[in-house]
């Protein structure tokens, strides 16, 4: 068996826990013993203290809207079956009853030995909407943005194809992406558009090949 907690956990950092206007926590999942973690920010989303509660499968799905329940059920039992990752759009109530609208970007969790042995990623909350959060931070420390729309506004549209979410929100995800990173959107972006047409998963597959390629992009950028 390998030892799998010499996996490296995702990088959170001061710049993602203070992320502009996403809120974001970590995950990982291993496959056997379908064991979970949670960063505290994942916790608090769900209405937990940090700590205070050990995350399993069963209290995962307990959390789930109703009505997004039996596709998250389906997602993991794929990730399960398949050594994939966890990937989703869905909604899920925490324990205050307030509903959250919840982006999963993940990828596959190595071992030292390069076999799959689970499933980390981000939880990326998209409950609060632009209207509700201020902008000036961004414009201020992103001036360049404006010399690179075209390609920004495609790699928006991408974001916006992949996970079913609007312009604001998938602009929030660049920034998202480029603070952890530190990396200038405008060349995340191009290197989005760049990479794009790699991406030939069929439809049921199209949003975990793209979940890969917006958590590594950054690695890529000249």
């Amino acid at each position: 068996m390998p030892h799998t907690d010499r996996v490296s956990k995702p990088a959170l950092d001061e710049s993602l826990r203070s992320s502009g206007d996403l809120r974001v926590g970590s995950f990982r999942f291993w496959f056997v013993g379908q064991r979970w973690e949670w960063s505290d920010e994942v916790a608090l989303m769900h209405g937990y203290q940090p700590g205070s509660v050990t995350p399993t499968t069963e209290l995962l799905l307990a959390h789930k809207h109703p009505d997004d329940r039996r596709h998250v059920q389906e997602l993991l039992d794929q990730a399960l079956h398949s050594g994939g990752a966890f990937s989703s759009r869905h909604r899920f109530i925490d324990t205050n009853g307030r509903e959250h609208t919840v982006l999963v970007l993940a990828d596959r969790m190595l071992d030292d030995s390069g076999a799959v042995v689970g499933t980390e990623g981000y939880y990326v909350d998209l409950t609060a909407t632009l209207h509700e959060v201020r902008r000036d931070a961004l414009n201020n420390s992103l001036p360049d943005l404006f010399a690179a729309r075209a390609e920004i506004e495609q790699a928006k549209g991408a974001l916006m194809l992949v996970y079913g979410v609007g312009p604001d929100q998938a602009f929030e995800l660049l920034q998202w992406r480029s603070q952890q990173t530190n990396v200038k959107v405008r060349l995340l972006a191009a290197q989005i558009v760049e990479e794009f047409h790699t991406v030939r998963a069929q439809r049921d597959d199209l949003r975990r090949e793209f979940d890969h390629l917006l958590l590594t992009v950054h690695q890529r950028v000249g």
